[in-house]
């Protein structure tokens, strides 16, 4: 086994999408909420590096486990077992429940294989499903990444922010 100790590093370019995610976040006067399994908080941790996020960011939840999903974010486990945990399905119901479970009015969410194991047929590795939730809508992403579990923690973590400023325009 590799010895792998890279720690989360926000780069620039990961604050500058939590920068611009805020200003929109403020225009609109919105809170955020974030569900997190495979990026394991790393979506919270980049937006609570820059300054002034407290004024629109709500909470995070980081729920790895089945059972943490359906506990925190009401996530039916009826969905878990018919589309597995790693699924658009799965990911919709996280975003929804977060937005319900907090003061948020927007919410995203990750879940995904982010390796070196975990692969199944169907959903190999670097396999990330996103949600992005407000009360009345809520839309999902399932994308492949390339590289190790660090590299597809970081990509997983841009595309969400990424998303989130489209999901808010």
């Amino acid at each position: 086994m590799q010895d792998d100790n890279r720690r989360l590093h926000v780069t620039n370019d990961i604050i500058e999408l939590v920068s611009k995610v805020g200003e929109t976040m403020e225009a609109k006067r919105w809170m955020l909420a974030t569900a997190e399994s495979c990026t394991g908080g790393a979506i919270a941790y980049s937006i609570t590096e820059v300054p002034g996020s407290g004024d629109w960011f709500d909470c995070g939840f980081v729920t790895y486990t089945n059972t943490a999903k359906a506990d925190m974010l009401d996530v039916p486990s009826a969905v878990i077992a018919q589309f597995g945990a790693v699924s658009e399905e799965v990911a919709a119901a996280m975003a929804s429940g977060a937005v319900a479970n907090s003061s948020a009015d927007v919410a995203v969410s990750t879940t995904g294989i982010a390796g070196p194991t975990g692969a199944v047929p169907g959903k190999p590795l670097g396999t990330v499903c996103f949600g992005w939730a407000r009360r009345d809508h809520v839309y999902t992403e399932r994308l492949v990444f390339q590289g190790d579990r660090h590299a597809v923690r970081e990509q997983a973590t841009a595309h969400a922010l990424k998303g989130l400023l489209r999901f808010c325009e």
